[in-house]
């Protein structure tokens, strides 16, 4: 071998061992430095990392973690996106669930939604664990988040000044005699690149008078400074003469909490003492406490994993005796889950609990949630925007008509990335409350729609010819919703391992996904609509109906009237009635509500979705064919005058069954008038130029009838045609449809 290409391989030899001691160095000061909170410094040495070596997966892993810890979602996304793309969860089983995560709290819910789709079918392994179920969540969060976008509030908001908010973290916790209590992770002296030159770079407690609706310089609460431990979530005994609050050593990148108690006199805090083991359980992380009068009790709310919670942080309470005596602590099944609940706060006038959690459905990271209390507390709901966002909200609370929070979105103070720190936020409602306009409050109803209600095959009421039914659309998707396993058993026939595993979570992600989603919907829908018709709004509702193509086309229109009958039916039943008198027209207030329907067939449903009544795995329990039974709220309008059309037929549509090209054929319908006035000046409205009408009479006594005559040409028509003429009067802006059909041969 030449002796200058041995030396050269030496050479390269040298300096690949130095690259790998480097890289060695580099990786453990960075991973030194993540665990000890130190993000800005730990990215810096992955990044020299990365320069090395940018095609290892596991310094990609990391350099993703880092930004998720930073608060750096577009680098966590872009990264965690790099680990999946090269391992598909193989070494890192959760890449693709924080992938879905980061797209989420980037606002990207289109996107998160099909990535948690994804991550759901990597874990149904483990049903029971972490992953699959929060993957599972995270795709009904999605739906939530999506649809709640549409809503809107007239809250101003706006971040508090700088003489409280830096680019460091601010979290506010409560205003006592017009001072803001609140906390913030700062450093006695740092640079506006975020270089610490204190060691002392912990939370502490600080303060900001109130005056005149301006807040002051803000300064730390010294008696409270502690130079070893971090302090923040401060709150006020009901007397005021104690202040709880929390103390907490550095545990890695986490902190390691108990409550502690200060007494309260002349604007000092004195006599400082940890609680004891009934709220500061050996072994766990307590933090967050927040006084409140719950049921006319003096109750400490409190964040903590102790031994019995759910999972991550839960919420628990415990009631004050003699001012220090504190009862067996409880927990809040109902709002605790396997994520974290934390930052609660009470309303003691409403007797409503706030809080924040990274589990119940939100926009993305944390959102704020109130619990109601009405003898032992309700389901949790979320505040919704502009409270909350794709970001981190968190550390609500309220002090007279004003909301405060922390939030670390877009437009906080920083010095590096735009979501890394949190500020301090207050919302208030506008100083001149303007009425919404009629065309304001519509618009608030259309931004619900379309509303999509789902059905099992030929329900309700099973090969039945009826137009109307007895059946509440509830009551039926109860029973649908109970036929899942039924569902992923059929769909998945003939499918073994993995593959029957597909189509098994495929069928779930519809029944998730669309059927109970089209609930909730509806749900937001039915109480907007009655807000509108307590105000005494007439309005009308249009619903189109669509069936897959297992019966023929006129069964399919009987078929999807009476499940436009069925949603009725709930209207008419819920809440023990109270939209009666609007569907009957009784209402004191003059509020009506009337139902356009547009009862559409089998022409409507997907072409390749079977028709066959042997294959019943395709024809009924396929995600196709359940996707096409189903009926919609398409649109909401206001009735200036009562439009109400009288006229009514038996049958709507025809069917001319197999029919030849270029010939003309006629069917007969009998119309009614079925109101109490004549209707006069009927006429025709023909969108088409191959249909013809014909009818003897143009005026209606109230219980007379008439004949009407559709004729249909079929020259250059072929398949499957449907065909409509509409009758309308000139009392009416309401029209009748009637529609032939046939198969041209």
């Amino acid at each position: 071998m030449p002796r200058l290409y041995l030396t050269f391989l030496i050479f390269i030899s040298i300096l690949g061992a130095n690259a790998q001691t480097e890289l060695s160095k580099l990786l453990k000061y960075g991973d030194d430095l993540y665990l000890k909170g130190d993000y800005v410094y730990a990215l810096e040495y992955y990044q020299k990392a990365m320069e090395i070596d940018s095609n290892s997966v596991s310094i990609l892993w990391m350099y993703a973690e880092i930004n998720k810890a930073y608060k750096d979602y577009v680098k966590a996304e872009y990264y965690y996106a790099k680990v999946y793309d090269r391992e598909e969860s193989g070494i890192y089983p959760e890449s693709i669930l924080y992938l879905g995560l980061m797209q989420k709290q980037n606002g990207k819910y289109d996107a998160a939604l099909e990535t948690f789709k994804k991550a759901k079918a990597k874990y149904y392994k483990k049903k029971k664990d972490y992953l699959y179920l929060k993957a599972r969540q995270e795709i009904e969060s999605c739906l939530w988040a999506k649809s709640a976008l549409r809503d809107t509030s007239n809250l101003i908001l706006a971040p508090l000044p700088n003489t409280v908010n830096t680019v460091n973290s601010e979290f506010g916790h409560s205003i006592q005699n017009n001072e803001l209590i609140f906390s913030s992770l700062r450093a006695d002296s740092i640079s506006n690149s975020e270089v610490v030159y204190d060691k002392n770079y912990k939370t502490h407690i600080y303060s900001s008078k109130l005056t005149e609706g301006n807040f002051e310089e803000n300064k730390k609460l010294n008696d409270l400074f502690n130079e070893k431990l971090s302090s923040g979530n401060g709150s006020f005994s009901l007397d005021g003469t104690k202040f709880y609050f929390s103390v907490c050593e550095d545990d890695k990148e986490n902190y390691k909490c108990k409550i502690a108690v200060a007494q309260f006199s002349n604007n000092k805090y004195f006599s400082i003492d940890t609680l004891g083991e009934i709220i500061n359980e050996l072994g766990a992380n307590t933090s967050m406490p927040a006084i409140g009068k719950l049921d006319g009790q003096e109750v400490l709310f409190f964040s903590s994993n102790r031994k019995d919670g759910e999972g991550g942080m839960d919420i628990y309470y415990s009631t004050i005796k003699s001012g220090n005596q504190f009862s067996k602590v409880k927990t809040i099944r109902n709002i605790n889950s396997a994520d974290n609940e934390v930052s609660p706060w009470f309303d003691n006038e409403k007797q409503i609990l706030y809080f924040a959690s990274s589990w119940h459905f939100g926009f993305g990271g944390y959102d704020v949630f109130e619990a109601k209390f009405k003898s032992g507390f309700q389901d949790p709901v979320n505040l919704g925007l502009p409270i909350n966002s794709p970001a981190n909200d968190l550390y609500y609370f309220k002090n007279a008509d004003t909301s405060y929070f922390s939030s670390n979105r877009l437009g906080v103070m920083y010095a590096k990335n735009p979501t890394c720190c949190s500020d301090i936020f207050e919302a208030k409602p506008p100083k001149i409350i303007i009425p919404p306009t009629p065309k304001e409050t519509l618009e608030d109803l259309n931004k619900r729609l379309p509303v999509t209600l789902y059905f099992h095959n030929d329900v309700p009421d099973p090969r039945s010819k009826d137009t109307t039914t007895k059946v509440n659309y509830i009551s039926s998707y109860v029973e649908y919703r109970a036929m899942l396993e039924t569902y992923q058993k059929e769909y998945s026939t003939g499918l073994i391992g993995e593959k029957s595993e597909v189509a098994k979570e495929d069928i779930e992600s519809f029944f998730i996904e669309y059927v109970d989603q089209g609930v909730k919907d509806l749900n937001l829908f039915r109480d907007l609509l009655f807000e509108e018709l307590e105000k005494g709004s007439k309005i009308k509702v249009t619903i189109k109906g669509f069936a897959s193509p297992l019966a023929k086309t006129d069964y399919n229109v009987n078929l999807t009237k009476r499940r436009i009958q069925s949603l009725i039916n709930y209207l008419q039943e819920y809440d023990g009635g109270k939209f009666r008198p609007y569907l009957n027209g009784t209402a004191g207030n003059g509020g009506k509500v009337v139902f356009g329907e547009i009862p559409f067939g089998e022409y409507t449903a997907d072409k390749l979705t079977s028709d066959n009544v042997n294959d019943v795995k395709n024809s009924v329990y396929s995600r196709s064919a359940a996707i096409e039974r189903k009926i919609e709220i398409q649109s909401v309008s206001y009735l200036t005058i009562d439009t109400t059309l009288a006229l009514e037929t038996d049958k709507q549509l025809e069917d001319l069954g197999k029919i030849k090209p270029n010939q003309i054929y006629s069917k007969k319908f009998v119309v009614k008038n079925t109101g109490s006035s004549p209707i006069n000046n009927i006429q025709a409205r023909i969108p088409c130029e191959c249909n013809k009408v014909q009818f003897s009479k143009t005026s209606l006594q109230p219980g007379e009838s008439m004949e009407v005559t559709v004729e249909f040409d079929t020259t250059n028509y072929s398949g499957q045609v449907v065909k409509s003429i509409y009758l309308f009067s000139e009392q009416s802006t309401e029209e009748l449809r009637l529609i032939v059909s046939g198969e041209i041969e």
